[in-house]
């Protein structure tokens, strides 16, 4: 084979990686009954796939292929440790007997696996945050430093919570499986919790040289109508109509060449109008419910955006009065900075900054760089170019993703002229 054949196959390998490594690492799990060895025979897969498919072609199921090579790699290496423990032995005879059955490995009999993940990561065994840290290293793929961001926490806070929630599953014998129909209310929290933040992970990757991951939110999309169709809680399709109103705007978010571009510029006409109908559609269907959760309001403030003809035509009272609820359902800092936004909308630039500072001269959010780019914009907004600069200058030393890097570069740069 050629150098060019062999990169080309090389990219396949890459590129079946990045779409289906946590897929097959999903039904591993289910197959093998252990993260450890699932997570071994994943890469062991990977690897062989390397040089296999090298030599004899790219296989018509590349999931498949993977799943039944690492559980084959896995199986073997019980056999050849059986030399030294020889209960090992027996154990591989089970697995290869309760999962001998191809079938159980084709895209129609595990297209749920990882949502059976997700509840066995989101067992109540679990704290909260093991809960949450886990199903995003696991189920997505997300790293450590990611997951950080999206907790505002250190990542050797973030490996800790996984080594212990890899211990608690081990040592407590968790099942990997879909709860029964009369536990599932009580886990839901924490799972719709963990599709959303995977979904804000893809729709403000935390760093790196793209504003987006469209194969995070793409995912959580898919997770949130699985859920549904599990349990068609009021809050699953909060959650649904949330992700889709906001990723409706994905394509409108960045310019051709990758930078950011606000909500109030963007051209309302690359919206994608069959997500906006359909999750408005939901955030009726929920509110029908009467039982309002901190998603559905949040997905009625995408949908009161999305409605909008225009930035200047948003019902901004409307927008602060959904905030005062949300406030309300779920208090925190960072709905407090939306608000203290939306404020300086229909009340103007000061009335915002003055909220703004007040979160600040708290100490919340002060390694936010969010709120350090709204308050820059406020101050510029006023004239108070000093105080500009330098909530922009504080900006930039806190984020690290490169469009936003750029834009508020471009912020600086357009204060100094």
């Amino acid at each position: 084979m050629s150098d060019a054949a062999i990169k080309d196959v090389r990219a396949v390998v890459d590129a079946v990686y990045r779409t289906e490594s946590r897929q097959v690492l999903a039904t591993l799990i289910r197959l093998l009954g252990d993260f450890e060895a699932a997570e071994e025979a994943l890469h062991d897969a990977f690897a062989i796939a390397v040089e296999q498919w090298t030599r004899d072609g790219v296989p018509a199921n590349p999931r498949a292929w993977l799943v039944s090579t690492g559980r084959f790699k896995a199986i073997d290496g019980m056999r050849r440790r059986a030399r030294f423990d020889a209960s090992l032995m027996e154990l591989a005879k089970q697995l290869e007997q309760r999962t001998g059955d191809a079938d159980e490995w084709d895209d129609e009999h595990v297209e749920d696996d990882r949502l059976r993940l997700i509840f066995t990561c989101c067992h109540p065994a679990l704290a909260p945050e093991a809960q949450v840290a886990m199903t995003l290293r696991e189920v997505c793929g997300l790293t450590t430093e990611e997951i950080a961001h999206a907790f505002l926490t250190k990542p050797a806070t973030v490996a800790q919570r996984i080594v212990r929630a890899k211990t608690k599953i081990r040592e407590a014998r968790i099942p990997y499986e879909v709860p029964m129909e009369k536990e599932l209310p009580d886990r839901l929290e924490a799972v719709l919790r963990v599709v959303y933040l995977v979904f804000n992970e893809g729709y403000s990757a935390s760093s790196g040289g793209s504003l987006t991951r469209h194969d995070l939110s793409t995912e959580a999309i898919r997770l949130g109508r699985l859920l549904i169709e599990l349990l068609p809680e009021p809050e699953a399709m909060g959650l649904l109509a949330l992700m889709l109103l906001h990723d409706s705007r994905r394509a409108a978010r960045t310019s051709p060449t990758g930078d950011l571009i606000l909500l109030e510029d963007q051209d309302r006409a690359l919206w994608n109008r069959n997500q906006i109908t359909e999750g408005v559609s939901l955030v009726a269907r929920a509110l029908s419910s009467g039982q309002v959760g901190p998603y559905t309001i949040q997905a009625a403030l995408a949908a009161a955006h999305a409605q909008a003809p225009s930035s200047a035509t948003t019902d901004w009272g409307q927008i602060v009065s959904l905030y005062d609820l949300l406030m309300r359902a779920e208090p925190s800092p960072v709905v407090e900075l939306n608000r203290a936004v939306a404020v300086a909308m229909r009340d103007g630039p000061l009335a915002g900054l003055t909220l703004i500072d007040t979160i600040l001269a708290r100490g919340d959010l002060e390694n936010y760089h969010l709120i350090h780019a709204a308050r820059a914009d406020l101050c510029r907004r006023l004239g108070r170019t000093v105080e500009a600069r330098a909530s922009y200058e504080r900006a930039l030393s806190l984020t690290q993703q490169e469009p936003e890097r750029r834009f508020l570069e471009r912020r600086l740069s357009e204060l100094q002229e």
